[in-house]
């Protein structure tokens, strides 16, 4: 099932019958509360979130969803009017999966969707508890708890999906192209400097530990290679 949160009438429609018509089970729903009584029902396996709606806005509704555990692993596509880089990249930042600028055609949204559902293939099954400690930083994997030094810090999502992937690949250097590709989903056109904000946020988050982050000049980014 993918839910279709659209308050456009005509346009929920298209969308759900193009969905369906190519395999895919839909439901369109008007607004957030909408959206929110059918997924007491029934978990998709993807959400298509307009931003603009009349009870809260998509972004609201994204971060509702991202913080309750039941919900937290479903994918999300946000589309979008704006166009604006702010609202990409504060949706991304905030867990969105990909978003899509409106106006966009039928074949774009599936196109779109049948990617994300293959990147996310297998998000939410459970895992085991996985810690990782590097000098003073220490990271829960499942949790999504990240300490240095016995403190907490509070990451967004797309810092942690960063972390987590330097840690997991010590001393792979990964360009800003190939991680915003794997954290953001896709290429953004001349908008490498999306991954720079986010490692210098990073850092300044980490502290003391934000030197394991180091950045190999005219390449890209790596977690310090354990010695």
């Amino acid at each position: 099932m993918i839910y279709c949160v659209e308050d456009e009438q005509n346009i929920c429609e298209l969308e759900v019958y193009t969905l369906q018509s190519v395999g895919f089970e839909a439901k369109g729903c008007s607004s957030g509360n909408e959206l929110f009584a059918e997924l007491e029902k029934e978990l998709p396996k993807l959400i298509l979130l307009d931003i603009m709606l009349p009870d809260e806005d998509g972004l609201t509704i994204l971060r509702r969803l991202r913080s309750d555990e039941r919900y937290a692993h479903i994918p999300v596509i946000m589309a979008t009017a704006k166009g604006t880089e702010f609202d990409k990249v504060k949706g991304l930042d905030w867990g969105a999966d990909d978003y899509i600028a409106k106006p966009f055609g039928m074949l774009e949204m599936v196109a779109r969707i049948k990617a994300v559902l293959r990147r996310c293939e297998g998000r939410g099954v459970q895992q085991a508890v996985q810690i990782i400690k590097r000098d003073n930083l220490e990271v829960n994997l499942e949790e999504h708890k990240v300490s240095v030094a016995g403190q907490e810090v509070v990451l967004t999502l797309k810092e942690f999906e960063l972390l987590k992937k330097f840690l997991l690949n010590p001393g792979i250097v990964f360009s800003r192209d190939k991680l915003l590709n794997d954290i953001w989903g896709y290429e953004f056109t001349g908008e490498t400097r999306t991954v720079d904000v986010h490692i210098r946020t990073l850092r300044q988050k980490l502290g003391s530990a934000g030197d394991l982050v180091e950045t190999i000049r005219g390449v890209g980014y790596r977690m310090a290679a354990t010695k």
